[in-house]
């Protein structure tokens, strides 16, 4: 069957193809997620069938610079933090709670949020030029999906060292983390993504997703219920700080933050 594509939303795109969809992301140049992206991207998934009609999710980025470079930094403002945590969190909710398998190719900046997307699909495969990290310390925030999803994928201690310093991980090191599955040269992106779905569509889908669902729970990892509680220590007590205003404040300005320590 041909591919053929749907684009209900401005800055998500569609392409189905049999048992395969692919969610573009595209809002160019560093496909930064803003509420009205996130409220599309939650409105491309609810129009997906469930196995064995859809098996397998596919996120990309368009563009030259990368696949995301996270969520948008004036969407953390008090009026609007709210709102945008809800509408960001629902997408991983929707593929937590889904028998799909999920697949992150990623190229250039995947940070932020972005990368939080990424690592949290159930493959990940990178170029070897792409860059992963978790900046948010820098602007006096933490990510709450990473909080969660690194301890149990690195350990909490290198998921410490990656949260609080915030540094950039080349696709190397990411692979040797265990946060990308594989790392390809340049070019051959599609076709890695390709081999992987055909490998993987040989199996049963019943029985990959309930494998996903035993390992997960193996894991040890309630993300419904500690997800919830992220949130909550991130509006009632981060948001509340005058550094985590200062942080999102300065960025927006263009400045370096002053910090209260409070």
């Amino acid at each position: 069957m041909a591919p053929f594509l749907e684009s209900p939303t401005e800055h998500i795109e569609l392409e189905l193809d049999g048992a395969v969809a692919r969610v573009w992301l595209q809002r160019p140049p560093l496909n930064v997620l803003d509420i009205p992206m996130l409220e599309e991207l939650g409105t491309a998934l609810d129009m997906l069938r469930a196995p064995p009609h859809l098996r397998f999710v596919v996120f990309q980025g368009r563009g030259e610079r990368g696949f995301s470079a996270g969520v948008e930094v004036r969407d953390h403002t008090p009026d609007r933090v709210g709102l945008m945590l809800e509408r960001f969190h629902g997408v991983f909710r929707k593929l937590w709670s889904s028998d799909w398998i999920s697949v992150a190719a990623v190229h250039g900046n995947c940070l932020g949020g972005g990368m939080e997307l990424a690592t949290f699909c159930d493959f990940c495969v990178a170029t070897h030029t792409a860059r992963f990290g978790q900046p948010e310390i820098k602007l006096g925030c933490f990510p709450p999906v990473a909080a969660v999803l690194l301890p149990p994928l690195v350990g909490p201690r290198r998921a410490l060292e990656l949260i609080l310093t915030g540094r950039t991980l080349t696709a190397g090191e990411a692979h040797a983390l265990g946060l990308a599955t594989e790392v390809v040269g340049e070019g051959e992106l599609d076709s890695a993504v390709q081999k992987l779905i055909q490998q993987l569509q040989g199996y049963s889908p019943a029985v990959l997703g309930l494998t996903k669902k035993a390992v997960l729970r193996a894991a040890g990892l309630d993300f419904d219920k500690a997800l919830a509680e992220m949130e909550k220590v991130y509006l009632e007590e981060l948001m509340q700080t005058a550094d985590a205003a200062e942080g999102i404040r300065a960025f927006i300005e263009k400045r370096q933050p002053v910090w209260a320590g409070r």
